[in-house]
């Protein structure tokens, strides 16, 4: 009889337990030996439970730091490392696979054909080129419009899976107070409360094969809202890719950034009015070089704040949602913009005042402009950046994430919330992209 493959597989909590169940689960052909984690701060040292992994591992699978890959695949003789996580440049890619390949073993991608899931009701999928594009605020505007029409609309989420796994193995949130009773994460909520405010259920996890049998159920159309850059989970009925007007190349630079712009069947050029022309210009002409069919749209990324009086002539701190500012690559966000835009006397460097993981992540990423990523995944890094908050001496937090962080530490400052709302300026309409869709879909919503 043949003996299995031995499998690690190198993740970030979200794609890598999909490739996980989609392909290896009950699969004798495979042995998996353990998930590599990455990017994230915080998630190792536990396993994929033995209730989600499957009846080949009874005692689930140990979940360990990348940094241990060359003495796992040398102890048990692993022969493929499958990198299942998204948001790389190619020059990070290629070193993961100078890596894996260094050792002897194969270096495997999955590609979409084998981790699609089919529905059997419309998807419009909203992808990106990388994180921080305002990949969200496209997803917001297509929801308020699919809404308006009278359709119920069941939003998934790409996964965020940091946490209890069996506790969120399936994730349905109605309310506010469901983000405390999965014990969200930053990052969870600053995706999850905006469409929790507007009325929807939110749906995510880990077994998204499960999840869809639900959102099937209880919806007329699926949207899948994705994340970091990753292909969406189920295969779409129309796909948008948004890009990025402030960095010009990065659809032709990205994992799977370009996978996207070449799958996409329409194409938003975000945030035009903070970029030059020669940039909108160069981002056009890839997505023309790259995919020829996609439909193009220009659109702008409308900031406001919610108590404006907090900013104009003030010191003020700035807080950004954690990936774009981190493996995301941008140096700051929507709260450094409002900050600017209303006024701010001054944007105080928080640096110097950071602590623990907070002062990490300026270590790690260089980039990093006077903000404060809102990295919060465990109750030690709630503590670090409840700190470095009050380590600074500044009279107003403006808050960049849609995260309600005083649910989830304590401030001792004025927060000012930031809003930032797309809007079409040139090319076809969220409208018109939904009439596409619905085109499209027609089939699947007489069914």
């Amino acid at each position: 009889m043949e003996q299995p493959r031995k499998v690690v597989i190198i993740g970030a909590g979200g794609r890598d337990y999909h490739n996980y169940n989609v392909l290896f689960r009950d699969n004798p052909r495979y042995r998996v030996i353990a998930f590599l984690a990455t990017q994230i701060p915080g998630i190792t040292g536990k396993r994929y439970p033995a209730s989600l992994a499957g009846r080949l591992y009874p005692n689930g699978i140990p979940i360990l730091s990348i940094e241990v890959l060359e003495d796992i695949v040398k102890t048990y003789g692993v022969d493929d490392i499958v990198l299942s996580f998204s948001d790389l440049t190619y020059s990070e890619l290629g070193g993961y696979l100078s890596r894996a390949l260094a050792t002897g073993a194969n270096f495997i991608i999955l590609g979409p054909r084998d981790t699609m899931l089919e529905a059997s009701k419309p998807v419009l999928a909203i992808t990106g080129v990388k994180t921080g594009v305002g990949k969200s605020s496209v997803s917001r505007e297509v929801v308020r419009v699919l809404v308006g029409k009278g359709y119920r609309v069941g939003v998934v989420r790409h996964p965020m899976a940091y946490g209890d796994l069996e506790l969120m193995a399936l994730e349905k949130l109605h309310t506010i107070d469901d983000l405390d009773k999965y014990k969200t994460t930053i990052e969870e909520r600053e995706e999850y409360e905006h469409y929790l405010r507007m009325g929807l259920t939110v749906y995510a996890g880990v077994d998204y094969g499960r999840i869809l049998g639900i959102v099937e159920k209880e919806n007329d159309i699926i949207l899948w809202d994705g994340g970091n850059n990753d292909w969406p989970f189920y295969r779409p009925d129309f796909h948008i890719t948004v890009a990025d007007a402030m960095r010009p190349g990065i659809e032709r630079n990205s994992y799977p950034g370009e996978v996207n712009i070449r799958i996409a069947d329409a194409v938003i050029i975000n945030k035009v009015d903070q970029a030059g022309e020669e940039d909108v210009e160069t981002i056009k002409q890839n997505v023309k070089e790259l995919n020829p069919d996609a439909y193009v749209s220009l659109a702008v990324s409308e900031v406001s704040v919610d108590k404006p009086e907090l900013v104009k002539n003030k010191r003020v701190v700035v807080i950004e949602d954690s990936p774009t500012v981190t493996h995301g690559g941008l140096p700051y966000a929507a709260g450094y913009v409002a900050a600017r835009k209303y006024g701010a006397r001054e944007i105080v460097d928080p640096k110097p005042c950071a602590v623990g993981v907070i002062a990490e992540m300026y270590k790690r990423y260089r980039h990093i402009g006077p903000v404060i990523p809102s990295t919060g995944y465990t109750q030690e890094q709630l503590r670090d950046l409840e700190e470095t908050l009050k380590n600074i001496d500044a009279e107003a937090i403006v808050l960049g994430t849609p995260s309600d962080i005083t649910r989830l530490i304590s401030v001792d400052k004025p927060v000012v919330r930031v809003s930032f709302r797309v809007r079409i300026v040139d090319g076809p309409s969220i409208e018109d992209y939904i009439d596409m869709f619905l085109r499209r879909a027609r089939r699947k919503l007489l069914e």
